[in-house]
């Protein structure tokens, strides 16, 4: 019998959210800092692009007001209207930076329940008014920015208020969380029954339960259960045609899944509000290790090894040198690094991870020393650079470098040809951009059986004024090369706006109809959140 549990006090002190960049605000980097920072990239502007005051920002006109009965839930507030304007990636940062806020949305809404959301868009839909479902805004592909055009106006749907985990099955081992949920929110909430969900991406602390759903999201854990749909028992959704409450069970061979349509539909075929949430017990026993390798290809045989042994490490993260020296975990020769983790509730674990290097070691890998007392320095390291890099890329933001991301998977097979293929053609397009060769650094952040999930960083000095025009055409080259070689235009990104070109191409047709047709169907007005995944039909 699932319990229903007692409403969780909020946190007193919250972080306050950076408006225009990462995470909190008191964790951005200082002028110094951005200026100390730049030194490392020859080419970077000499001066700091200065962060605006909100009070300074010039926002398009209030175009549409509500009824007065929902005026408790909204808010036209310059800093709720810049803070709701753009996701996290690079080209939004950049634009915040600029000031420029044409795209800004018209209202924010707060739900406080799901009767809420079916009367903000009961509205909507009578209205024209674009919604865009907005969970805690750390996309980083143009998930939460309308550029549709068309609409009388746009609505930002903030779900921060449904953040409570509402139900905890102990015996099933799941829970009924609300879709607004921050992780540490979540995971305070599950904490006290001895339980997790257990699906920590880096945003872990800045996005919410809706945005992993309607994301797909992967989470921290490198094997086994990497996505977030891995986790799921049942979906609540609401759309402008009516509420989807799916079966909850642990399995179903009836039919195509109803989650399966809304999960990864990224608010565009409607609002998750609440989902039924497969858990684990918390771990209590843990260990970690990292092996250096002078090859890389030697470390990629060693990763496709333990991806399919069937030991399951909770950490399997492969740095390709010139990433290892990037997160200050490279070895004194320069080498590849394998940072792996074990993890149990149920009994010791140094077993499995004695295994997990022995299979390293049979590829030319060289476990690091580890002390017993600290654990495994390098993987602490790269966990400390792997929470604070978007700090980082936004202090090089303000100095006009560019700094671009990809994560993609392929099959084993493909990936040598895939990470030479990055390095030459998306190389090619930085030189050509930038004038500069610039930096890509290549990490797996999951690993399967049949291929790994390959993270591409690129870092290169930009022109103020044009940075995003010019991350545009590094962008457009990555996907240009992904494509051709096979691999998904994401891995746990998302589609958003910015990787849609990508997408239509590797997207079969018939399915591309059987979306428009679900989008019809479910939104005859087209009015969530235009423009992801697909055009909507015209009338």
């Amino acid at each position: 019998m699932a319990d229903r549990t007692s409403p969780h006090p909020r946190p007193e002190s919250a972080p306050t959210r950076s408006w225009w960049g990462w995470g909190a605000s008191d964790q951005a980097l200082s002028d110094a800092e951005c200026a100390s920072l730049a030194a490392l990239v020859p080419g970077a502007a000499e001066a700091v692009l200065p962060v605006p005051a909100v009070a300074s920002l010039e926002l398009p006109p209030v175009r549409v007001s509500a009824p007065a009965a929902l005026a408790r839930l909204l808010s036209s507030a310059p800093a709720d209207r810049a803070a709701h304007t753009y996701g996290k990636a690079f080209r939004d940062v950049v634009r915040a930076l600029y000031g420029e806020m044409a795209a800004a949305p018209d209202l924010v809404a707060r739900p406080r329940d799901e009767r809420d959301v079916v009367d903000l868009l009961d509205w909507a839909a009578g209205a024209g008014v674009a919604v865009v479902p907005y969970g805690a805004g750390s996309s980083v592909v143009g998930g939460v920015e309308y550029r549709a055009g068309g609409h009388r106006g746009v609505l930002s749907l903030d779900l921060s208020r449904l953040d409570r985990v509402l139900e905890i099955d102990r015996v099933s081992r799941a829970a009924l969380i609300q879709a607004g949920a921050l992780g540490p929110r979540l995971e305070s909430q599950l904490r006290p029954h001895g339980l997790t969900l257990r699906h920590f991406p880096q945003s872990f602390a800045f996005s919410t339960l809706g945005g992993w759903l309607a994301t797909r999201a992967g989470g921290h854990y490198a094997t086994l259960h990497t996505h977030i749909d891995d986790l799921v028992e049942s979906l609540r959704v609401v759309t402008p045609s009516g509420v989807s409450q799916s079966l909850r069970v642990p399995g179903s061979g009836a039919g195509p899944s109803p989650d399966r349509l809304f999960l990864g539909s990224e608010g565009t075929l409607g609002v998750i509000t609440e989902a039924w949430m497969r858990l684990q017990d918390r771990p209590s026993h843990k260990a970690s290790a990292s092996v250096v390798f002078e090859r890389f290809p030697d470390a990629v045989d060693a990763v496709r090894a333990i991806a399919q042994s069937g030991l399951h490490p909770a950490n399997c993260r492969l740095l390709d040198p010139g990433e290892a020296a990037l997160s200050g975990v490279a070895s004194g020769g320069g080498g590849s690094v394998l940072v792996l983790g074990v993890e149990s509730a149920h009994g010791p674990v140094d077993g499995r991870l004695a295994e997990l290097v022995a299979l390293a070691r049979d590829h030319g890998g060289s476990p690091a020393e580890r002390s017993s007392a600290s654990g495994d320095s390098a993987a602490a390291t790269w966990r400390s650079a792997f929470l604070r890099m978007p700090y980082i890329r936004d202090g090089l933001a303000r100095m006009s470098v560019i700094s671009e991301t990809f994560e993609t998977a392929c099959t084993w097979d493909r990936f040598p040809e895939l990470y030479e293929a990055v390095h030459r053609e998306v190389g090619a397009a930085v030189k050509k951009v930038t004038g500069a060769p610039g930096l890509i650094n290549c990490r797996f952040t999951h690993v399967y059986p049949d291929g790994p999930a390959p993270y591409f960083t690129v870092v290169a000095p930009g022109r103020r004024g044009a940075e995003v025009a010019m991350w545009d055409e590094i962008k457009a080259a990555a996907m240009e090369t992904l494509g051709e070689q096979g691999a998904t235009v994401t891995h746990h990104h998302a589609v958003g706006r910015d990787h849609r070109p990508g997408y239509d191409r590797q997207r079969p047709e018939p399915f591309a109809l059987a979306l428009r047709a679900a989008k019809q169907a479910l939104d005859p007005a087209g009015i969530l959140n235009p423009g992801v995944l697909f055009d909507a039909p015209t009338a």
